[in-house]
């Protein structure tokens, strides 16, 4: 069977490129193809960015309240199709279908802080900066903005970056992940519905040769970019030189500490969530744990066994498991090699995910969770994020050696702590060195309204995604002094009253 490839969204019309070659869109839970997402050609590329360039000018000057009122029509719209998003998020990246209401929530979340951007969107003014001269700062839209994003998020990362884009008066180029593009697909078509202009937003697919197009083309002055950190690394670099604003946000490797005081069954909950949930596919995800001091004779048994117990099945249909599967073959064969070379490198393995294959759907792309205990921080699995279903467990004396471990990560998007005490708390709190910290938490991503804060390799720009960064980065302030001299030729009312 023969499928027709995705559609492209260029100057408000939809169309299906026949031409081109294309590369599979699997259900990861079954190994089937489902769709086939077209390779654009910077051509493709470019058509899509004339057509944002000619939107640019009417949506710049729309009234800023008139674009939000069409941010809430799309909330609308996502919030009536709720369901139909979610089950098209799992069908195509694999995830639970509680783990995909998650993501279409949180998408929805940061459509909600859009519609409340005009606000930051004001300026300021100061009378009498010097005698006779005021100052005032507004905010512009920057032109046409683009965004590149990841396979493990296919509703809430895109959402991540066009409505505060829009909102802010800038038209805008998507290209989503060629391995999940149908969801991207239905949430424009639901925008498209709310009422936006033809142009404002289109949509492209493709792999190196469209993302470099992107990069490069002269017209677009900003890109925003989730993936692995070598990618975010050379997004920055390249869209740099070719003279762009550029957020990109990279890889990890986030450590969870548990210290001997730790309340064990929610430190458990807490870390096989942090570890395990949306089969650890995430930037965020708590893949390394700290256990210090005598955390380990109570915390690490109930762990491996909460690992052991964690139902591994295809998604797509009921009952739900706890944990579905990778996203491609070639992904989840990539991270069984890493827990290999993890044994063979001296790591113990206390529980092992590679033999699952559920009866149900033997294609599918399974790895069920696993835990290396005993691992070195040279070793190959503490060097390279793994981007699975994998934990690390590593064992410290005390809380100073377990932040200095941690901070020797070239990584910096998140750490937490698992402890009842303050002091603890507040000293990983003061020292680790990550943008986003967890007291208690597993997964401490930040929500809409603050910025998803990575540092180090995790993050390379200036402004972050999400909250005031990024309305900041999507736009430009202007700065006015304004002084006059006399009374001018409109005043003749003025000059006559004083007479």
């Amino acid at each position: 069977m023969t499928l027709a490839p995705c559609p492209v969204f260029i100057g408000g019309e939809w169309n299906r490129l026949n031409n081109l070659s294309t590369t599979p869109v699997h259900n990861p839970s079954t190994g089937d193809v489902i769709a086939e997402a077209p390779l654009c050609t910077s051509q493709h590329v470019n058509d899509a960015v004339e057509a944002a360039a000619a939107a640019f000018p009417a949506w710049a000057e729309t009234p800023p309240t008139d674009r939000a009122r069409i941010l809430f029509r799309f909330k609308t719209l996502l919030e009536e199709n709720f369901e139909d998003l979610v089950r098209s998020n799992t069908r195509e990246h694999g995830k639970t279908l509680v783990e995909s209401r998650g993501d279409v929530k949180r998408g929805i979340e940061m459509v909600e802080f859009a519609c409340g951007v005009p606000s930051l969107l004001m300026g300021e003014a100061l009378e009498n900066v010097a005698r006779g001269i005021d100052c005032d700062t507004i905010r512009q839209p920057l032109g046409v903005c683009a965004g590149i994003t990841p396979f493990n998020f296919p509703c809430m990362v895109p959402l991540w970056m066009y409505p505060v884009a829009l909102v802010c008066g800038n038209t805008f180029v998507l290209k989503p992940s060629e391995k999940v593009p149908l969801t991207s697909i239905k949430v424009v078509e639901l925008l498209e519905k709310a009422g936006l202009p033809k142009g404002v937003l289109n949509i492209v697919h493709g792999g190196r040769e469209c993302v470099d197009a992107l990069l490069t083309h002269p017209k677009i002055k900003a890109i925003s970019f989730v993936g692995s950190t070598p990618v975010a690394r050379y997004i920055y670099e390249v869209g740099t030189k070719h003279g762009k604003r550029v957020q990109s946000n990279g890889g990890a490797k986030n450590f969870v500490l548990l210290m001997p005081d730790a309340d064990i069954d929610n430190s458990v909950r807490g870390v096989v969530e942090a570890a395990f949930g949306c089969a650890g596919e995430r930037c965020m995800a708590g893949s390394t744990a700290v256990v210090v001091g005598g955390a380990a004779n109570s915390v690490l048994p109930p762990l491996v066994e909460a690992a052991r117990r964690i139902k591994i099945g295809p998604t797509d249909r009921d009952p739900q498991p706890d944990m579905g599967p990778l996203i491609t073959r070639q992904h989840r064969d990539r991270v069984a090699h890493l827990i290999e070379t993890g044994a063979k490198e001296g790591a113990r393995i206390a529980a092992d995910g590679r033999a699952i294959k559920p009866d149900s759907s033997p294609n599918g792309f399974f790895l069920g969770a696993t835990v290396l205990d005993e691992v070195q921080p040279a070793m190959t699995v503490m060097r390279e994020e793994i981007f699975g279903p994998v934990l690390n467990v590593l064992r410290m004396e005390d809380l100073d050696a377990a932040i200095d471990l941690a901070n020797t990560s070239p990584y910096g998007n998140g750490a937490s702590i698992f402890t009842c005490s303050g002091k603890a708390a507040r000293e990983f709190k003061h020292r680790i060195k990550c943008g986003m910290v967890g007291i208690n938490v597993g997964v401490p991503a930040s929500m809409a309204w603050f910025p998803f804060n990575g540092w180090n390799e995790s993050f390379f720009g200036d402004l972050h995604m999400q909250g005031k960064e990024g309305v900041q980065f999507f736009t430009q302030l202007k700065v006015t002094m304004s002084r006059w001299f006399s009374f001018g030729e409109g005043d003749v009312w003025y000059r006559e009253s004083k007479k």
